[in-house]
Formats: structure tokens, sequence, C-alpha cells
């Protein structure tokens, strides 16, 4: 029967195909007991349903390369250090042998035991951890059933869930999943993030789904507007074709954009410049004719089992500036935290909280012999092309200006050494903790250019943390604190002379470009794959007119307000 389910849109485009339905992470699982003498057989079922889904791990991870191997790699290693725990496995087997619970209902009880004693805890880091895993639980529970947790199938399913990990998406969409549809869920945590990064249209908080949804039902998804047709009709489908005409139009329109100016309709050339990880997403960004690389993320060269000497850093940060043929590539230092850095010997002892805690800037001057091989490997790969050195998590003028001691001693032993490099290379700040914000005027003549990382500025500045579905309407770039502090930093930065980008999320979506470009911004900075959106977006601007209205944006009391703003001054 027809039905329509309201949600909100998280990432863009049409898809048609049958649902495929996945039980919620916390099951519903009836009590299941078992004889004495069928304990043996129901231990090798449990322990048969490890072995798969630790094999669809270790398959996912090999398959993943750059930017997915950073932003997805760390799920799936935090999952399979949690499919090898003890206190998870011994405790479902202790079900089976001594309880006679069948695997089904052991994995149910071991899963309530284990998130009542995450719920006990004062840290809301580690209560967050019964995510993973509620996620480790739902793939053994599939396993067990001989039904896949990443739905293989034929092409054109759409997946009907309770949530969705950002280590699926990727498998998922290789596996002929066409759009996700999820009850729980926020637009701005890293699952959408990365199906944004996909082209993989997703809808999340429709709340009905699982209740409304049947398998096989067919489903005709929106995600842009947020609507969901159970078993569209012929008016249905209809419009789902026109939505997908214009999606080809608007492709092919775009397609032309990739050698055209970023110019605005009163003639001011904006800058747009492509945040790249991997090889594929540097020659991306040379192809859409970006103007250079903005952000290039190196922690996916930190990883690994043990840590990148410099020769193996050199070679990655040269062959970027090659790729670049002469256009500006920004290096960003080693962005990582001390949850993650475990495995290679980074970290220096067990935090309570890792967000806020020894990570960016801070976990590179604690430990300054990997920092400097950093340097020396950046400085050595100066001589191919224009490189800048970006300083993430930056919080007070000592950091910076120690990072500048070090950048001057690098420099001047290279030089001694015999290497080439560049006369010059410029040091700049990521503006991500409120407190640098506040205190720039103290610290940026310290520095050459900026970078706002808007993600982690929104998260700090609202206390609000992203990837927390109930916190989804709390974190958002609509917020009058976060316009007015985003104004303060690039009129001190423009008053300075000092180049100033913006490269977090909300650089990425080009709803926001005229907001952005009111406020001042001359520079964007974001993923390849929604460049061409975005330069659409400026080219439809006029900067003269949404400058002089950027007084009754930052007088707005409320996002609903910045909404109106938005919507009056969108072309």
């Amino acid at each position: 029967m027809r039905h329509v389910l309201s949600g909100h849109g998280a990432s863009r485009g049409n898809a048609l195909g049958r649902a495929r339905l996945r039980l919620p992470h916390v099951l519903d699982v009836a009590e299941d007991r078992i004889d004495a003498a069928a304990v043996d057989a129901e231990l090798a079922r449990l322990h048969a349903a490890v072995d798969v889904v630790r094999a669809e791990m270790l398959a996912l991870r090999d398959r993943l390369h750059g930017a997915l191997a950073h932003e997805v790699g760390e799920f799936i290693d935090m999952h399979s250090l949690l499919l090898d725990d003890p206190e998870l496995l011994h405790g479902i087997e202790d079900l089976i042998r001594k309880g006679l619970y069948g695997a089904n209902y052991a994995l149910r009880l071991q899963r309530d035991r284990l998130a009542a004693v995450f719920a006990g805890m004062d840290d809301a880091y580690f209560r967050n951890r019964i995510d993973d895993i509620d996620h480790v639980i739902g793939r053994l529970h599939a396993a067990l059933h001989k039904r896949d947790a990443d739905v293989h199938g034929v092409a054109g399913e759409v997946l009907v869930t309770d949530n969705v990990a950002p280590s699926e998406l990727a498998q998922l969409q290789s596996q002929g999943v066409v759009a996700i549809v999820t009850t729980g869920g926020s637009a701005l945590s890293h699952s959408a993030i990365l199906a944004r990064s996909l082209h993989l249209p997703l809808v999340v908080g429709a709340a009905q789904a699982l209740q409304l949804v049947n398998d096989g039902d067919v489903l005709a998804v929106d995600g842009s507007g947020g609507a969901v047709v159970i078993e569209p009709n012929a008016a249905d489908l209809r419009g789902y074709r026109a939505r997908v005409r214009d999606e080809k139009r608007e492709r092919k329109q775009l397609h032309r954009l990739r050698r055209e100016p970023s110019r605005t309709l009163d003639g001011v050339d904006i800058r747009i410049f492509a945040n790249a990880e991997s090889r594929e997403d540097v020659a991306e960004a040379h192809a859409l004719g970006a103007a250079g690389i903005g952000l290039y993320r190196t922690e996916f060269l930190f990883m690994g089992e043990t840590l990148p000497d410099e020769e193996l850093q050199f070679r990655a940060y040269r062959d970027v500036a090659l790729g670049m043929t002469g256009r500006t590539v920004t290096i960003r230092t080693l962005d990582i935290g001390a949850d993650k850095a475990d495995r290679t010997g980074l970290a220096l002892s067990d935090e309570p909280n890792p967000a806020l805690g020894l990570r960016g800037v801070r976990l590179s001057l604690a430990r300054a012999g990997i920092f400097e091989t950093q340097m020396r490997a950046i400085v050595r790969a100066s001589g191919y092309g224009p490189i800048r050195v970006l300083v993430p998590m930056v919080a007070s003028r000592d950091e910076i200006t120690a990072v500048a001691a070090l950048l001057k001693r690098v420099r001047r032993d290279l030089a001694s050494e015999g290497h080439e490099i560049a006369e010059h290379i410029p040091l700049g700040a990521m503006i991500e903790v409120p407190a640098a914000a506040i205190a720039l005027p103290g610290f940026i003549d310290a520095v050459d250019f900026l970078s706002v990382g808007t993600n982690d500025l929104i998260q700090y500045l609202l206390a609000a943390d992203r990837n927390n579905e109930a916190l989804g309407e709390l974190y958002t770039p609509l917020h009058p604190a976060v316009l007015r502090m985003l104004e303060n930093v690039i009129r001190i930065a423009r008053r300075r002379a000092k180049p100033l980008a913006v490269c977090g999320e909300m650089a990425g979506d080009a709803r926001f470009a005229p907001l952005l470009l009111a406020l001042g911004l001359e520079e964007f900075s974001l993923h390849p794959g929604t460049l061409l959106e975005l330069r659409h977006a400026i080219r439809a601007c006029d900067l003269g007119t949404l400058r002089a209205r950027a007084p009754a944006l930052l007088r707005a009391r409320d996002r609903a307000g910045i909404e109106k703003w938005l919507h009056a001054n969108t072309p």
C-alpha cells in the first residue's frame, strides 16, 4: 500500500529500488533455550559467525584507500578489536554453555549487560561506545542467520535500517545498494558526510520506516527532499523520473563548468581549493580546475602498524606537489587523537576524553621526533612545487611559534645537507578551537594564512557532538554564534591581509555559499566531489548585494531568522 515517509535529506540524489530491511542493532530476540547436548553445536555456530564477520571486515579494510581508508578504517579497526574482546565473546560463550541459551538470545543478553556497564560510566566518550558494540552484535546476529548484515543481493536495493555505520557505506554501494533510509542518524554525521562523498542517496530520521516498510516493497527515495514513497503510484513514478531527468541535466551543466572560472555575477573571482588525501582526490581536483589543494590530510600515513619514516612521507608529499603541476598544495600536519594513535605508539597515555585531549598540534609537539620527521619530509617536498604547512588544533600563540621555530630549523638543516627546497614555505593555523578564534589578533602576525575547520569549531562552540543524533538540531552551522565568530575571524584576516579559507563541511555545501560570501569569505576548500556544485552556486551570486545584506544576517537572533535570510538570498 502506498505511503509517504518524511525524513531529512542527508545526501542528495534519487533512487528507485526494492526495500531490504535490516533489524535494529539492539536486538529484539525472544528467549531461546537449548539442550545440554546441543551446546557444542551452538558454540560452533557462534564461532563460525565470528569468523564470517572477521573476514568481512578484513576484506573491506583491504579494499579501502585514500580518504575512505582514513574515515572508515578507524571504525573497522574499532569493531575488529571488539570482536576479539574476551569480555564480549567469553560472556556469550558462558551464556550458551552455562545458561543453555541459544546463540541469538545469548547475543542479546550480553549486549544488554555491556550496555548497562557503558551507560554507568561517567565519561561520555565511553558511554557512546555502545554504538560500536551494537554494530558488532548486529553483524554477528546476521551471520548466525545466514543473512548478510551488509546486504548482498540484486542491484537496485534500498537498505532500510535504524542506523548505518561509516564502515559500511563503501561496501554497501559496491554490492548494489542504491540508497539508504534510516530511522535515526543525523545529516551532519560521519556517515552522512561519507554518503555525500560517494553520491549515495541517504534519508535519515524516517521514524516509521521499520514499521511501515516490508522486505521487497518498492521504494522511491528522494535524498534531497527527505521523502520516501512506499509502493509509488503512477504519479509518484512520473515525479521520480522527472527528478532523475533534472539530475542528469544538472550534471551535464555542471560538467561544462570544469574549465569555467569561479566568478560571481559582479565579476569577483572566488578561489576554490580541494580537500584531498589520495592520488585519486588530487587527480580529480586537478581535472576540475581547483585552485590548489587547500587541505591534504596526512593521517592515513600514520594508520599502519608502524610509523612512516621520512622517505615514505616525502614521496607522498612530493607526488601531491607534482600532481598539482604548480598549484598550491597545503599539507596539514598530523591531526590524530590519542584514541586512534595508540596502535602505532603515538599516544602517551590513556585519555578520559580524547576529543578534548592530546590531538593535533598538541600531540605533534609532545612527540617532537615524530613531528620533526614529518616536517623534514614536507620541506623536502617543497622543492617540487609550492607547498604550505597547515597546523591543526591551534589554541595559542605559543603553539604556532614553536612550530615556526621547528620549521626554521628544519629548513636550515636540509639546506645545509644539500637539499633543494623552496625559499619560503608559508605557515598557517587552523581555526577550529574557539580560543583560537577569540585570541586571533594576538597571533595572526605569526602566520601566513588561516583555514577555518567548521566541523570542530561548531562542535566545540556549541558543545554538541555532531555524531550524536539526539543533538542533531543543536549541531548546526546556522547558529548566530557560529556566524558571528566566522565573520569576526574573516574580518580580522582581511584587515591583516592574511588569506583565509573555510575547509570544513560547511564549505562543501553549496546551499551555504551565499551566506559565506556575505560574511566576506573569498576562499573555499572542499571535497572534489562537490566542487562543481559550489562553482555553479558562486556564479549565480552577486557579491556586492550579498555583502550589503550581511548586517541583516548578523542581526538574526535564531536559526529561523538565518534560514529566512538564506532563503531570500539564494538565487
